[in-house]
């Protein structure tokens, strides 16, 4: 998959290390219209150049064909960004979620209270410094 959009880019192996405990992840996808995609990325390198560091430290789109998915944490890492965007203009749609409706392909049954996302259940998470095939995990 393709990272296209992250609220937060990692800028060191220091930056990026977690000083606090690992927040509840999660993750939901959604489908996009294939005529779309092009303007959703463009929304969302708007949005991450005008604005970094506006939402999860962790939190980021990544894309496979129209398939997008998502991740987060909750609570969220909030963090002031480490670097400048790359855009010093401010056209990042004020109403976003109406901005982004027409990109969608709905899900044929609402999933909890959305037609749009589909959630991604949390099947087990790791905590502290365990073990995975005699490396330690950070």
């Amino acid at each position: 998959m393709m990272d296209i959009f992250h609220y937060l880019q990692p800028v060191s192996e220091e930056h990026w290390r977690r000083t606090e405990p690992v927040s509840k992840p999660f993750a939901r996808i959604a489908r996009l219209k294939p005529e779309q995609v092009a303007s959703y990325i463009f929304y969302h390198y708007q949005y991450q150049e005008e604005r970094p560091g506006d939402g999860d430290k962790y939190g980021m789109i990544a894309l496979h064909e129209n398939l997008m998915f998502f991740y987060s944490e909750s609570p969220a890492t909030i963090e002031p960004p480490p670097y400048e965007g790359k855009l010093t203009t401010s056209h990042t749609p004020s109403e976003w979620q109406a901005a982004m409706d027409p990109h969608f392909i709905p899900w044929e049954e609402e999933s909890g209270h959305s037609l749009i996302w589909l959630e991604i259940p949390l099947l087990f998470q790791l905590q502290g410094n365990e073990t995975i095939g005699g490396e330690q995990v950070r």
